[in-house]
């Protein structure tokens, strides 16, 4: 027998960075739950290696941050949102640091190192493992919290909104998930749900983010009636480790921030070609520059080299990257490391305000599940987790200044008509096609005839897991294929209709900038993409 909906004050689906942010600021006054699909914890936040982007320097300023982030953005961010978080950037450190994130430190003060599209050194970070470090921390604070409920190994099936009930108005009252230790779908009700479930970087064939980026939230939204902006804009990071056993790790981008230079295969310094910052410049230019070369050269991966610094300063700024590469018999002190490009983030998204808010009412999107304007064409490198903080921050003031409501009876998941699947080799076939041909057709390059390729299969897959879902019962592998191949789709249909090259999105058949900066949103009320931005 299905157990009767558990109500909440605020539900926060993800256990990132932005997701425990949030929890720990609203657990003052708020009842919440924590959906985690894995391990809590498990997602991309704790595998960031650079840092946090903040101005903390009497040589820096809040303007050239601001400028960094525009001129990255390739004339997309939205200004609002860009001055709001790096203002906020310096309390954001503060607070971390209250919690006792162990910062790096150098005389006595925070260490700030550079990577590339910065102007000045502005990086906060500890050593090479920021992102593990501040997440082991939030992660002890809340699992203090009695206000806070951890429900981990709980996969978001979907939102439950008032016009699914056939009730006027379009508000989100809950949501269902599936327990996978028991494989059941529970539902769960609350006066406020946020979205912070990370990207979908495993659309691809190759990235750099952990298994659990599979767009659930970007999907569950679409699905619930929110509109997406920006999501053929997918950054790709330009120096994965390139090693049969090194699945998804990731060089950081401040081995370029502190000397590290890129290299053909004999050695060949090659960036000076391509853009006069050389290894400095954004990673768009530098993830196309690298894949120039190897396609040009044949190559299957190009060099990055630092072993021109000392072995005390590698073990000093980059000890676990040194640490894993010499597992894999690398030694980056004397020895440049085997890279190649990876998708590594989604800089759109759901479309949001400032609060973090939706196009359905109390559903919120933060972190890299929202497309908050800041990221425009590219995001500048050590912006995310600096965003997912910040916009957790005005979530929570949203949240707080709004009426509580009451809770409203919700059904059961109804999976009386269904059977358990008698082939799952289907999904495996099924996922392993979208991701190969993504990577080919929606990768670094693109034209319009490999777009209506992908396309064209996007179609064809589809109709196959749609009725897959409709007959067999729901398992983490399924929802996660549902979801991915919808945001392959938005993907896709976003990338035909940008008619020209701007940031992140290259393509060959349009290799010009378009006069004018115009962001791409897209609607489930209609076919046609709506080429207006922020909400009103």
């Amino acid at each position: 027998m299905t157990p009767p909906s558990q109500h909440f004050d605020v539900l926060i689906v993800g256990s990132g960075l932005a997701g425990l942010s949030a929890a720990l600021k609203l657990a003052e006054t708020q009842r919440v739950a924590v959906i985690s699909k894995g391990k809590l914890g498990e997602g991309s936040s704790g595998w960031a290696q650079g840092g946090i982007a903040a101005v903390l320097n009497e040589e820096d300023s809040f303007a050239a941050h601001v400028d960094d982030t525009l001129v990255a953005g390739a004339g997309l961010c939205d200004l609002a949102a860009t001055q709001l978080v790096v203002q906020h950037a310096p309390e954001t450190i503060a607070w971390l640091q209250q919690l006792g994130v162990p910062f790096t430190q150098e005389n006595g003060h925070l260490h700030l190192t550079r990577e590339g599209g910065h102007g000045a050194r502005r990086i906060v970070h500890v050593t090479d493992a920021t992102g593990a470090a501040v997440m082991q921390t939030l992660l002890a604070q809340v699992r203090l919290h009695s206000n806070i409920t951890l429900l981990d190994h709980h996969m978001l099936v979907d939102l439950i909104t008032s016009r699914k009930l056939g009730l006027p108005d379009a508000q989100c009252l809950g949501l269902y998930a599936l327990d996978e230790t028991t494989g059941k779908v529970l539902t769960y009700s609350a006066s406020h749900t946020i979205l912070a479930t990370g990207g979908a970087g495993k659309v691809y064939l190759y990235t750099t983010n952990p298994d659990t980026a599979t767009g659930d939230g970007m999907a569950a939204a679409w699905r619930a009636g929110c509109r997406v902006e920006n999501m053929e804009f997918i950054q790709f990071h330009p120096t994965c480790l390139y090693h049969p056993h090194a699945k998804s790790f990731l060089i950081s981008e401040a081995v370029r921030g502190e000397g590290g230079r890129l290299l053909l295969p004999d050695g060949t310094r090659f960036m000076a070609a391509h853009d006069a910052r050389l290894e400095l410049a954004p990673r768009d230019v530098v993830a196309r520059a690298i894949d120039f070369e190897m396609k040009k050269g044949g190559f299957d991966c190009v060099y990055l080299d630092i072993s021109h610094q000392p072995l005390a300063f590698i073990l000093e700024h980059f000890p676990n990257i040194h640490a894993r590469c010499l597992e894999l018999g690398i030694d980056m002190a004397k020895q440049p490391i085997p890279v190649v490009p990876a998708a590594h983030y989604t800089c759109g998204g759901v479309l949001t305000d400032l609060a973090g808010r939706t196009d359905v009412a109390n559903l919120y999107a933060i972190g890299e599940t929202a497309c908050t304007g800041l990221h425009g064409a590219n995001r500048l490198a050590s912006n995310s987790l600096l965003e997912c903080m910040v916009f957790a921050q005005t979530t929570v003031q949203a949240i707080a200044a709004s009426a509580p409501s009451a809770p409203v009876p919700l059904p059961a998941w109804d999976d009386s008509q269904v059977q358990d699947a008698d082939e799952t080799v289907v999904i495996s076939h099924n996922w392993d096609e979208l991701r190969r041909f993504m990577w080919d057709y929606v990768g670094i390059v693109r034209t319009n005839k490999r777009l209506e390729r992908a396309a064209h299969r996007i179609a064809l897959l589809k109709d196959e897991i749609a009725e897959f879902y409709a007959l067999f019962h729901v398992t983490r592998d399924l929802l996660e294929l549902r979801n991915l191949v919808l945001v392959a789709d938005l993907i896709v249909r976003s990338a035909q209709s940008r008619t020209e090259s701007r940031g992140l999105h290259f393509s060959r058949d349009y290799p010009e900038l378009s006069a004018h900066a115009v962001p791409t949103v897209l609607s489930p009320e209609g076919p046609a993409p709506a080429h207006t931005s922020r909400l009103g």
